[in-house]
């Protein structure tokens, strides 16, 4: 009998053939591993996943590799976000949350009231946060001070003339929605904890969607995980002060530490999980796990460690 929180009967991005079909909510949060007496060895045999958008291509290759290891275990993936995620464990909905930032205290506390158990953080990887501009803008680096004048409250950056090397356009400022883990690292990361985003960007929901944007928009900049990277679009090197040399978001400089937008990628589970769930999770901190990590662009919990 395997063990495992139990799925809901909302749609879902169902990546594998066993798991086509979405199974009923059975006993929801009577426990906190979530299994009952009634689950079938099919149900049990479910993972669902929820959360970052950065990840979802991560979380998708897991589980399509995965599965071609245990055909026998389904591992449904969904983004929507980080607190998307967060909020689908906290209601018992998921058995595992994705997410590009660290759960808040308040998330915390409410997964205790509501689950009765407190969720344990696995990171499971690290992504340089790139940010983003035309393929024929000439500008090629650009400080922390300079992008908190183009993104934060009452900065007075909002033409590229105004950065060294830059052409006479309009910044179009192109964000992410406010309940991605990547919109409130941004904001940490550049802006501070005490200055919040100005007010007139474009705000994307998906990763993906940022790059995309940011490729057809001359004028534009974006951040997203450097794993979204398209010929359309530059990577700019990144300084902490406005005049020092510019550093690029690679696998190399975010190992090192040397590039300075650079964040772990969480796993959340309410407790520590046990069968199917503890397997996938051991697996995905093995070395064949973190070789998708690599392959897609991010940088692996094992490189990061040595």
């Amino acid at each position: 009998f395997w063990e495992e929180v139990p799925v809901n009967g909302r749609s879902c991005i169902t990546l594998l053939a066993v798991g086509s079909l979405l199974l009923p909510c059975v006993g929801c949060g009577s426990r906190h591993d979530g299994t009952t007496p009634e689950m079938t060895e099919s149900q049990a045999k479910t993972i669902r996943v929820e959360g970052s958008d950065t990840m979802v291509n991560l979380a998708q290759a897991w589980a399509e590799t995965y599965h071609g290891k245990r055909p026998d275990v389904s591992v449904q993936v969904l983004g929507g976000g980080s607190g998307v995620g967060i909020a689908s464990l906290i209601n018992g909905t998921c058995d595992m949350a994705d997410a590009s930032r660290k759960m808040k205290d308040k998330e915390l506390q409410s997964a205790i009231e509501q689950q009765g158990v407190e969720p344990v953080e696995h990171i499971v990887g690290y992504d340089a946060l790139a940010v983003y501009v035309h393929k024929d803008n000439p500008i090629d680096s650009i400080s922390l001070e300079e992008l908190a004048e183009i993104y934060g409250d009452g900065g007075n950056i909002t033409n590229w003339s105004q950065i060294e090397g830059g052409a006479d356009l309009e910044i179009t400022r192109v964000s992410r929605q406010n309940s991605s883990g990547t919109y409130a690292y941004f904001r940490e990361a550049v802006l501070g904890k005490e200055r919040d985003y100005k007010l007139g960007s474009i705000d994307q929901s998906g990763s993906k969607d940022v790059v995309a944007l940011v490729s057809k928009t001359p004028g534009a900049i974006g951040y997203s995980g450097m794993g979204y990277a398209t010929p359309e679009v530059k990577m700019l090197k990144i300084s902490e002060k406005k005049g020092d040399p510019g550093v690029a978001p690679t696998v190399e400089n975010a190992v090192s530490g040397d590039y300075p937008i650079t964040r772990p990628l969480h796993i959340y589970t309410l407790g520590e999980p046990d069968g199917v769930v503890a397997e996938y999770l051991e697996w995905i901190g093995s070395a064949e796990g973190q070789a998708v990590v690599s392959e897609l662009g991010y940088v692996p919990v094992i490189n990061k460690d040595e």
